[in-house]
């Protein structure tokens, strides 16, 4: 029995009603990006996210043959560029670089201008970086076991330097202290260069740098090497054991580097940066000066590094509440 002559109509008019209404719903991410993409570093020019960043964007305006410009906006410990980052409209065409010490900031301030884990989403995780613990020749300490031995001998009198208060380096320190049951002094500088000048003129006992930074005083003998932060050993010194082999199981510090973007933007377009920065991260020229820096590329995807920028901000929330660090 053939359908009512009204029914027919009133369905092939809420089809054609719907046609443009799907038509209309194009995929944001067809043609991005058709301009210049703006790469926020909210940090100085020649800092490690300033050359992380330079490096990365030259690839994508490469790929792209679009210019992806670095701006860089400093100032409170890099707070200042995520948040333009959050602010900026929802189109893909503001990202930013963060560091771990982004993580660390959002654990211990709680008057942040915005909110890591909802403002803002991860793209991918660019390298992974370690520290090394360092002493000056001088100190009779040869291992983690003589160094936490010694401050255990001598409570608050071995001080360690830092880049400056609530940066991960002074975290680094932080959690080398209450994980080996020692009170260590944090002593904040001006800049990782300051604190490493401090610890080879004996100004501090302990000191937390890159590999880089740290092997030609260690190659001209004015500093002396324990080990790194990093959860297994490296190729770049095999011969340094971990933080957590040498005495203080479970420790690790990871300067890594990410891209991150504001949550509104469509996810569309954040798998379309995803891939293109994994690929670049994997780029043979780009791995190979990045492993000058002693980093070692990761190219995660977005939900990974999202993931993993909530399990650091847990991480330092709890070591800053266990410790009782009081930084704002």
């Amino acid at each position: 029995m053939p359908a009512p002559r009204c029914h027919v109509s009133l369905f092939l008019t809420a089809a054609v009603v719907a046609l443009p209404l799907h038509a209309a719903q194009p995929d944001p991410a067809k043609d991005y990006p058709n301009k210049p993409v703006r790469f926020i570093s909210p940090f100085v020019p020649g800092a490690g996210t300033d050359i992380t960043s330079r490096t990365i964007a030259k690839r994508l305006s490469e790929v792209w043959g679009q210019q992806v410009v670095v701006d860089n906006r400093t100032g409170a410990a890099g707070a200042i560029g995520v948040e333009l980052t959050s602010n900026a409209p929802p189109d893909g065409y503001t990202i930013c670089l963060i560091s771990a010490s982004h993580t660390v900031n959002s654990a211990t301030n709680p008057r942040l201008p915005y909110d890591l884990t909802k403002d803002l989403q991860g793209i991918s995780q660019v390298t992974s970086l370690f520290y090394v613990v360092a002493v000056n020749t001088s100190s009779p300490v040869k291992s983690i076991k003589d160094l936490i031995g010694q401050a255990k001998a001598s409570p608050g009198k071995l001080n360690f330097g830092s880049s400056g208060t609530g940066g991960l380096q002074h975290f680094a320190g932080e959690m080398l202290s209450y994980m080996g049951g020692v009170k260590l002094t944090h002593v904040p500088y001006k800049g990782g260069a300051a604190s490493i000048a401090a610890l080879i003129s004996g100004e501090i006992q302990i000191g937390f740098t890159s590999l880089l930074g740290a092997r030609p005083h260690a190659n001209a003998g004015r500093l002396r090497l324990l080990a790194i932060t990093a959860a297994k050993r490296t190729a770049a010194a095999p011969e340094l054991p971990t933080v957590a082999e040498a005495g203080i199981p479970g420790y690790e510090v990871d300067q890594w580097y990410g891209v991150i973007t504001s949550s509104k933007v469509p996810r569309p377009i954040v798998r379309k940066l995803e891939e293109a920065i994994i690929a670049a991260v994997k780029y043979p020229e780009l791995a190979q000066r990045f492993a000058a820096d002693g980093s070692t590329p990761v190219g995660s995807t977005a939900d990974h590094f999202s993931a993993h920028i909530k399990s650091e901000i847990a991480k330092w929330s709890k070591l800053a509440k266990a410790a009782g660090l009081q930084l704002h």
